[in-house]
């Protein structure tokens, strides 16, 4: 199992402990699973709401002559916690439906925010992603890319500025190159930035732009020029 799969296995059940043998040597899928823990326990907190007995009062004496009386409802208390339940459960998905995120200055901001959450993603393998799994994240209709631009070893698609992007992992000489191809993401020139240990730069490419981020020594030029030589905009 990798780092991919055992993800989306905690994603859809976090107690998943199927992939122990993983977990033991992958410290980024330890950190996300002790997320995933961390925010079902806070769900389930919400949740486990203590609600008392609903009394109803007693009602005034009145004439009865020309009243029908009614029965009285009594909420049982499985009842009112079930309702408290919804209750909770609609406002804390509500509230993550409202939310829109963080704001970031700029595109590069942005992208870099993105990257610190799928750390797992920059491992060092020799081992492919398969054709149809790179066909899946970059569909013909979108762009045409080949397998000049370097070792592909991850591809999953990702959502920037609302949009699907492929979000790509290539080894170079220095570690792995992340690489986001972005054919809706115009910019007007090319854009490079510096940190303690990655640099980046987003080029624009038609009307959308290519962004590649690696480690401060990797020969990003050479790279760029690969990338640039195997990719096509389709849209």
């Amino acid at each position: 199992m990798n780092c991919e799969q055992y993800r989306e296995a905690i994603a859809a059940e976090p107690g998943f402990d199927g992939g122990a043998g993983h977990l033991s040597e992958c410290e980024a899928c330890q950190a996300y699973r002790r997320e995933m823990l961390a925010l079902d326990e806070t769900i389930g907190r919400a949740l486990a709401i203590d609600v008392p007995e609903l009394a109803v009062p007693d009602l005034p004496e009145i004439e009865t002559d020309n009243v029908v009386a009614l029965p009285r409802r009594r909420w049982s208390a499985p009842t009112m916690l079930a309702m408290a339940a919804t209750v909770v459960l609609a406002a804390f998905i509500g509230m993550r439906m409202l939310d829109t995120g963080p704001q970031h200055d700029s595109l590069a901001d942005q992208l870099l925010a993105h990257l610190e959450h799928e750390p797992y993603a920059l491992r060092v393998t020799d081992e492919p992603v398969s054709d149809a799994r790179l066909a899946s994240v970059v569909p013909a209709n979108l762009a045409e890319m080949d397998h000049s631009a370097g070792l592909i070893t991850y591809a999953r698609t990702c959502e920037i500025n609302g949009r699907d992007v492929p979000h790509l992992v290539i080894q170079g000489e220095r570690g792995p190159v992340t690489l986001l191809l972005m054919p809706h993401e115009k910019v007007a020139a090319p854009e490079s930035f510096t940190g303690e240990n990655i640099k980046g730069v987003i080029l624009p490419v038609g009307e959308g732009s290519i962004a590649l981020f690696g480690d401060r020594e990797e020969a990003l030029d050479r790279i760029s020029e690969e990338v640039l030589n195997s990719v096509t905009w389709s849209t």
